[in-house]
């Protein structure tokens, strides 16, 4: 189990990355966006059962991941960034510049940490290491939001 933790925890390695661990640690979430977005249109309630299955194991992993790694928020966790990136797409179009400009939201904010990304943050283990994401999430599907209401992304 050390090692499914280890490997869902880093985000199949893209964690391990020398530089901006985050942001390459976000693209598995880009690449699961799409299939979470199909049980989205299958069913709304198989959707959010797997979104809240998809928190709660990067909860866990993040949390045996800290252990392991000796640290409380290690830069290589980036299991919070995928689940993360899958709140900011959620019940999004799966659109090429929807999904990347999601990204980039979601980036910004998990940067910036807008308020309560911060207190999150200090949630003891594995849920302090994925709630200031998750928050990042919400404010990441909220500015999208904006700009679909506006007409801001091309090709929507």
């Amino acid at each position: 189990m050390r090692r499914l933790a280890l490997f869902l925890g880093t985000g199949a390695g893209t964690g391990y990355a020398p530089v901006a661990p985050g942001t390459f640690g976000t693209l598995p979430g880009l690449a699961l966006a799409p299939l979470f977005a199909a049980l989205a249109v299958y069913s709304v309630p198989v959707y959010l059962l797997a979104l809240a299955a998809a928190v709660a194991v990067a909860v866990w992993a993040a949390g045996v991941c800290a252990r392991d790694f000796g640290q409380k928020d290690p830069s290589r966790v980036v299991v919070d960034e995928v689940v993360g990136y899958l709140v900011a797409v959620a019940f999004l179009p799966t659109s090429l510049p929807v999904l990347v400009l999601v990204f980039l939201l979601f980036r910004a904010a998990d940067i910036a940490k807008p308020w309560p990304c911060g207190p999150a943050e200090r949630l003891p283990g594995g849920l302090g290491i994925v709630a200031d994401d998750l928050m990042a999430g919400v404010y990441a599907n909220i500015a999208c939001r904006v700009f679909l209401a506006f007409g801001l992304i091309p090709g929507t």
